[in-house]
């Protein structure tokens, strides 16, 4: 009897073609061509390499980050399920499985709040949430400086613009992380 095996994985680290001067881009598109159907892509970074999602969920992966001791960051590209890549319309860095969330627990619209407040609140209310409950926020425009924050705390979003272009529409699951200063 055979027990399953993980799904395999390739490693790039792009942190010497990058103190080289190198642009990595190339090399990383090599190594996504070179991968078997099924296989992930781990990617080292000293960088959170956020234009790298969009390009890769186009060519049909998902991204999964985790900031690494020192600064650099890990990210594993895993190929998408077909049945859950109809996720088109979400930010660069969106969770692909956010069709799969429960409901919100916690649902805030901090339309009139002026930044950093609705960060702020956002994060306050993550500290009371379990892990893999999700909260809902309305927001007057892409909070660029809570995604990295939500990174670092483990936690998994998804987000876009509503039909109007006018509230930005947030959702978060508590990935179980800690509070981090």
């Amino acid at each position: 009897m055979s027990t399953p095996e993980a799904s395999p994985i390739r490693e790039l680290d792009v942190r010497p073609l990058l103190q080289a001067g190198q642009e990595p881009f190339q090399a990383i598109m090599a190594a996504v061509g070179a991968l078997a159907p099924g296989e992930r892509l781990r990617l080292i970074a000293p960088f959170r390499p956020v234009p790298l999602f969009s390009v890769m969920a186009n060519h049909g992966f998902s991204a999964s980050d985790r900031p690494l001791e020192g600064g650099d960051w890990e990210v594993v590209f895993s190929p998408i399920d077909a049945g859950i890549k109809a996720e088109a319309g979400l930010a660069a860095g969106s969770s692909p499985f956010a069709a799969l969330w429960g409901d919100p627990v916690e649902e805030l619209d901090l339309v009139d709040l002026e930044p950093p407040e609705p960060m702020v609140r956002i994060l306050e209310a993550l500290e009371e949430l379990r892990p893999g409950e999700v909260l809902f926020a309305l927001l007057s425009r892409e909070p660029l400086f809570l995604f990295p924050e939500l990174a670092k705390r483990q936690h998994e979003w998804a987000g876009n613009f509503d039909a109007s272009g006018t509230a930005y529409r947030l959702l978060v699951r508590h990935g179980g992380g800690g509070t981090q200063g």
